[in-house]
């Protein structure tokens, strides 16, 4: 036991000591629509490694949950989902960095008393990242472009290019 923690050490050790730049991101949403009753919460925390200064690889976890009266039957649904990706930087310059994430995500939807249902994505999705300081940036990905199969519980199946309001996500990312 002790060799394997060791040899887990150090292999971190080594990979940060090479690293270009590592970084801890994610957004949080919540919404209440009061008209129709229902309340949408979304958490999606992210790690990456830079590989280069044009290349990083990195992945997303994400849990939605929706509830409220007004949900079809009063049901509640959760989903989960994980999506690797692969970030190409096009553009940097000492503010501003415009970015393709591509990748692909695989989702669980669970709705309340019914059968989990799976889903899954690949495509890319352009992105800026703003600099706020050395370490933080504002960065928001928007739209996609690529092909879903219920990603999320959503009956959202098929090929194509959308900017819409799903497609809109805004988190902070950390660099260290």
């Amino acid at each position: 036991m002790k060799k394997v923690l060791m040899t887990l050490m150090v292999m971190f050790a080594v990979v940060t000591a090479y690293a270009q730049e590592m970084y801890l991101a994610g957004g949080i949403s919540l919404w209440s629509n009061h008209d129709s009753e229902v309340t949408t919460f979304s958490i999606s925390p992210e790690f990456g490694y830079g590989l280069n200064e044009k290349w990083s690889v990195g992945g997303q976890l994400i849990l939605d949950l929706r509830g409220g009266d007004g949900v079809v039957h009063g049901t509640t649904t959760t989903a989960f989902a994980i999506a690797p990706y692969a970030r190409y930087s096009y553009y940097e310059n000492s503010i501003v960095r415009l970015f393709l994430d591509m990748g692909f995500g695989l989702s669980v939807n669970k709705v309340k008393d019914a059968d989990a249902d799976a889903g899954f994505e690949l495509g890319v999705k352009p992105g800026i990242a703003v600099k706020l300081n050395d370490n933080f940036s504002f960065v928001s990905r928007v739209g996609f472009a690529g092909f879903r199969q219920d990603y999320r519980g959503a009956n959202n199946s098929g090929f194509g290019v959308g900017v819409s309001g799903e497609d809109i996500s805004i988190g902070i990312e950390y660099s260290f």
